[in-house]
């Protein structure tokens, strides 16, 4: 089997793509300090390194977290492909079961960010290893709270990525974020975000239909209309 790798701005992680589907639902993200086994039987096989603290697995590709202090990439890299293929050779499921899909019941804004990091945010991110996910809006503050996972988890570009890229983008499309914020990663296991029913809810979607056409105040935006003066980053 040819598995492809790939580094990530995050040192401590690596993208290995396979060549196959692993999931058709969200990505999950599993911590060996939380780990609970039988959840992904590919996570359980590459836990059985004890240098790997981390794995997200997508819909076609897998990151491996390392753990601080670890063997460096050229023996983890080998040891990680061999488990990898071992394990899809075998035949066993990367995943097992369907995770809950948690129903979106958010308004006009919400929607709009949930849109915009979907269509102009995590497509970027997952070319990286990681993701981010959708956790709050508060509408008093305008401040955005997004879960960064995979390998943008303890990047130490981050903090960078968020504000100059994530938060600009965001702002742009949806004037009355102020700022954007990193919150923990959620514990494996715990229900998928907003963003992630979202996207299965809309895949296929996009390719049948017009583009989204995002609104302020109620009139639709270009995607290339400057956010509004006092809105500007």
């Amino acid at each position: 089997m040819f598995i492809v790798t790939e580094q990530t701005p995050n040192p401590e992680a690596m993208k290995f793509i396979p060549h196959c589907v692993l999931t058709s639902g969200p990505a999950q993200d599993f911590r060996r300090l939380d780990h609970q086994p039988g959840r992904s039987p590919l996570a359980d096989r590459l836990f059985e390194l004890p240098a790997v603290e981390g794995v997200f697995i997508a819909h076609d590709f897998v990151t491996v977290r390392r753990a601080p202090g670890g063997p460096p990439w050229s023996v983890l890299r080998l040891q990680a492909i061999t488990a990898l293929a071992d394990h899809i050779a075998g035949g066993a499921p990367a995943l097992n079961g369907p995770a809950p899909i948690e129903a979106i019941s958010g308004g006009e804004i919400e929607d709009e960010i949930l849109g915009v990091l979907g269509l102009y945010v995590r497509p970027g991110v997952a070319r990286d290893g990681g993701d981010v996910v959708f956790d709050r809006f508060d509408p008093v503050t305008g401040v955005l709270w997004i879960e960064m996972r995979g390998a943008c988890g303890g990047c130490p570009s981050s903090q960078l990525t968020l504000k100059a890229t994530i938060e600009n983008i965001v702002r742009r499309y949806v004037p009355e974020v102020t700022r954007v914020e990193a919150t923990a990663a959620a514990a494996e296991g715990g229900a998928p975000s907003r963003l992630q029913a979202w996207m299965t809810k809309l895949k296929g979607a996009r390719s049948q239909g017009p583009r989204p056409v995002f609104t302020h105040n109620g009139k639709p935006m270009s995607p290339d209309q400057p956010s509004p003066a006092n809105h500007q980053t």
